[in-house]
Protein backbone atom coordinates (compact mmCIF):
# COMPACT_ATOMS: atom_id res chain seq x y z
CA UNK A 1 0.00 0.00 0.00
CA UNK A 2 1.79 3.09 -0.86
CA UNK A 3 0.01 5.82 1.80
CA UNK A 4 0.94 9.89 0.49
CA UNK A 5 1.12 11.80 3.65
CA UNK A 6 0.08 15.29 2.46
CA UNK A 7 2.97 18.17 3.46
CA UNK A 8 1.25 21.44 3.56
CA UNK A 9 2.91 23.04 6.17
CA UNK A 10 0.60 22.56 8.72
CA UNK A 11 1.38 18.97 10.33
CA UNK A 12 3.61 17.02 13.09
CA UNK A 13 4.45 15.06 9.78
CA UNK A 14 7.49 13.22 11.50
CA UNK A 15 5.49 11.26 14.35
CA UNK A 16 2.26 10.73 11.98
CA UNK A 17 5.31 8.97 9.51
CA UNK A 18 6.64 7.22 12.10
CA UNK A 19 3.37 5.98 13.51
CA UNK A 20 2.72 4.78 10.18
CA UNK A 21 5.51 2.77 9.24
CA UNK A 22 5.16 1.01 12.34
CA UNK A 23 1.96 -0.48 11.04
CA UNK A 24 2.18 -0.44 7.59
CA UNK A 25 4.94 1.09 5.79
CA UNK A 26 6.62 4.73 5.57
CA UNK A 27 4.80 6.94 3.86
CA UNK A 28 5.57 9.25 0.74
CA UNK A 29 5.27 13.31 1.46
CA UNK A 30 3.22 14.83 -1.34
CA UNK A 31 2.68 18.65 -1.40
CA UNK A 32 1.72 18.78 -5.10
CA UNK A 33 -1.69 17.69 -6.62
CA UNK A 34 0.05 15.15 -9.28
CA UNK A 35 1.65 12.99 -6.43
CA UNK A 36 -1.72 11.83 -5.50
CA UNK A 37 -1.44 9.34 -8.90
CA UNK A 38 -0.76 6.01 -7.76
CA UNK A 39 -1.99 6.63 -3.64
CA UNK A 40 -3.63 3.93 -2.11
CA UNK A 41 -4.29 6.20 1.09
CA UNK A 42 -4.41 9.69 1.25
CA UNK A 43 -3.03 11.05 4.90
CA UNK A 44 -4.02 14.97 6.00
CA UNK A 45 -2.14 15.96 9.23
CA UNK A 46 -2.48 19.10 10.58
CA UNK A 47 -1.96 21.21 13.29
CA UNK A 48 -2.63 25.15 14.08
CA UNK A 49 -5.71 27.90 12.62
CA UNK A 50 -8.12 26.65 10.50
CA UNK A 51 -7.74 29.73 8.21
CA UNK A 52 -3.66 29.36 7.86
CA UNK A 53 -4.42 25.72 7.27
CA UNK A 54 -6.64 26.41 4.09
CA UNK A 55 -4.41 29.17 2.82
CA UNK A 56 -1.53 26.80 2.58
CA UNK A 57 -3.30 24.65 0.85
CA UNK A 58 -4.61 27.14 -1.88
CA UNK A 59 -1.37 28.55 -2.12
CA UNK A 60 -0.50 24.51 -3.46
CA UNK A 61 -3.13 24.12 -5.06
CA UNK A 62 -4.63 20.96 -2.80
CA UNK A 63 -7.90 22.32 -2.38
CA UNK A 64 -9.76 21.05 -5.44
CA UNK A 65 -7.68 17.95 -5.65
CA UNK A 66 -8.25 17.19 -1.89
CA UNK A 67 -11.80 17.69 -2.73
CA UNK A 68 -12.26 15.45 -5.42
CA UNK A 69 -10.76 12.74 -3.41
CA UNK A 70 -12.70 12.79 -0.89
CA UNK A 71 -15.83 12.75 -3.29
CA UNK A 72 -14.34 9.70 -5.36
CA UNK A 73 -14.54 7.32 -2.06
CA UNK A 74 -10.96 6.62 -2.11
CA UNK A 75 -9.36 5.99 1.23
CA UNK A 76 -8.03 9.02 3.24
CA UNK A 77 -7.38 10.00 6.90
CA UNK A 78 -7.86 12.96 8.70
CA UNK A 79 -6.22 13.43 12.25
CA UNK A 80 -6.91 16.68 14.70
CA UNK A 81 -6.92 19.32 12.15
CA UNK A 82 -6.94 17.54 9.09
CA UNK A 83 -10.41 16.44 10.60
CA UNK A 84 -11.74 20.11 11.05
CA UNK A 85 -10.79 20.99 7.75
CA UNK A 86 -13.24 18.84 6.48
CA UNK A 87 -16.53 20.57 7.49
CA UNK A 88 -17.67 23.96 6.14
CA UNK A 89 -16.23 26.64 8.16
CA UNK A 90 -14.86 27.31 11.57
CA UNK A 91 -15.57 29.87 14.24
CA UNK A 92 -11.69 30.18 14.87
CA UNK A 93 -11.51 31.59 10.97
CA UNK A 94 -14.40 33.62 9.68
CA UNK A 95 -15.48 33.82 6.05
CA UNK A 96 -12.94 30.80 5.03
CA UNK A 97 -14.35 28.28 3.82
CA UNK A 98 -13.40 24.78 4.57
CA UNK A 99 -13.12 21.70 2.32
CA UNK A 100 -16.96 21.07 3.14
CA UNK A 101 -17.04 17.11 2.47
CA UNK A 102 -19.26 16.98 5.92
CA UNK A 103 -22.03 19.45 6.61
CA UNK A 104 -22.06 21.63 9.51
CA UNK A 105 -19.16 23.84 11.13
CA UNK A 106 -16.19 23.73 14.01
CA UNK A 107 -16.88 26.00 16.91
CA UNK A 108 -14.67 26.96 20.06
CA UNK A 109 -15.46 24.98 23.50
CA UNK A 110 -17.30 27.41 25.87
CA UNK A 111 -15.25 29.09 28.70
CA UNK A 112 -17.64 26.75 31.03
CA UNK A 113 -15.31 23.55 30.08
CA UNK A 114 -12.60 25.14 31.90
CA UNK A 115 -9.54 24.92 30.92
CA UNK A 116 -8.38 25.70 27.12
CA UNK A 117 -7.33 23.69 25.18
CA UNK A 118 -8.41 20.39 25.81
CA UNK A 119 -5.22 19.09 25.75
CA UNK A 120 -4.17 15.86 27.20
CA UNK A 121 -5.41 11.80 27.42
CA UNK A 122 -9.62 11.73 27.12
CA UNK A 123 -11.68 8.70 27.13
CA UNK A 124 -13.14 7.93 22.95
CA UNK A 125 -16.32 6.27 23.15
CA UNK A 126 -16.93 4.09 19.95
CA UNK A 127 -20.31 3.02 17.81
CA UNK A 128 -20.47 -0.15 17.55
CA UNK A 129 -20.78 -0.41 14.05
CA UNK A 130 -17.30 1.61 14.28
CA UNK A 131 -15.77 -1.48 16.67
CA UNK A 132 -16.64 -4.18 13.90
CA UNK A 133 -15.01 -1.90 11.40
CA UNK A 134 -12.17 -1.14 12.76
CA UNK A 135 -11.22 -4.12 14.29
CA UNK A 136 -12.73 -4.05 17.52
CA UNK A 137 -11.28 -0.87 18.93
CA UNK A 138 -12.63 -0.43 22.25
CA UNK A 139 -13.55 2.69 24.27
CA UNK A 140 -9.94 4.30 25.20
CA UNK A 141 -7.68 7.00 26.11
CA UNK A 142 -6.32 8.91 22.74
CA UNK A 143 -4.22 12.11 23.26
CA UNK A 144 -5.85 15.32 21.89
CA UNK A 145 -5.14 19.18 21.83
CA UNK A 146 -7.36 21.59 20.48
CA UNK A 147 -9.59 24.58 21.18
CA UNK A 148 -11.94 23.81 18.54
CA UNK A 149 -14.47 20.98 17.76
CA UNK A 150 -16.98 19.95 15.51
CA UNK A 151 -20.29 20.56 16.46
CA UNK A 152 -22.00 16.72 16.28
CA UNK A 153 -22.54 15.58 12.89
CA UNK A 154 -24.92 12.47 12.12
CA UNK A 155 -23.12 11.04 8.88
CA UNK A 156 -20.84 9.12 10.15
CA UNK A 157 -20.11 9.85 13.38
CA UNK A 158 -17.78 6.76 14.98
CA UNK A 159 -16.94 7.76 18.05
CA UNK A 160 -17.15 10.75 21.04
CA UNK A 161 -16.00 12.60 23.46
CA UNK A 162 -16.82 14.72 26.63
CA UNK A 163 -14.82 17.40 27.53
CA UNK A 164 -16.53 19.36 30.56
CA UNK A 165 -20.25 19.20 29.91
CA UNK A 166 -19.74 19.24 26.18
CA UNK A 167 -19.90 15.97 23.84
CA UNK A 168 -18.50 16.17 20.84
CA UNK A 169 -18.07 13.95 17.42
CA UNK A 170 -14.13 13.37 17.60
CA UNK A 171 -14.46 11.03 14.67
CA UNK A 172 -16.61 10.18 11.79
CA UNK A 173 -16.10 7.12 9.46
CA UNK A 174 -17.45 7.10 6.01
CA UNK A 175 -16.55 4.62 3.26
CA UNK A 176 -13.33 4.36 3.30
CA UNK A 177 -12.08 7.21 4.87
CA UNK A 178 -11.40 7.62 8.94
CA UNK A 179 -11.18 11.24 10.23
CA UNK A 180 -10.45 11.92 13.59
CA UNK A 181 -9.63 14.59 15.90
CA UNK A 182 -7.42 13.05 18.27
CA UNK A 183 -4.26 11.96 17.78
CA UNK A 184 -2.97 8.51 16.72
CA UNK A 185 0.58 9.23 16.49
CA UNK A 186 0.97 10.01 19.91
CA UNK A 187 -1.71 8.05 21.30
CA UNK A 188 0.64 4.56 22.06
CA UNK A 189 -0.71 1.42 21.90
CA UNK A 190 -4.56 2.55 21.79
CA UNK A 191 -3.22 4.58 18.37
CA UNK A 192 -1.67 2.12 16.50
CA UNK A 193 -4.18 -0.03 17.44
CA UNK A 194 -6.90 2.28 15.62
CA UNK A 195 -4.45 2.60 12.68
CA UNK A 196 -3.90 -0.79 12.35
CA UNK A 197 -7.99 -1.90 12.56
CA UNK A 198 -7.88 1.18 9.75
CA UNK A 199 -4.98 -0.47 7.70
CA UNK A 200 -6.49 -4.08 8.05
CA UNK A 201 -10.20 -2.64 6.66
CA UNK A 202 -9.06 -1.05 4.15
CA UNK A 203 -7.10 -4.41 2.57
CA UNK A 204 -10.16 -5.93 3.33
Amino acid sequence: MKIGLVDYGRGNLRSVAQALARVASEPARISQAEEFDGCDLLVLPGVGAFGDAMGSLERQSLVAPLREWLRSGRPFLGICLGFQLLFEASEESPGVAGLGWLPGRVVRFPMSVGKIPHMGWNRVEWTREARADLGGVGDDFFYHVHSFYPERVGRGEACTTTYGAVRFTSGILIGQALAVQFHPEKSQAAGLGLLQGFLKRLRG
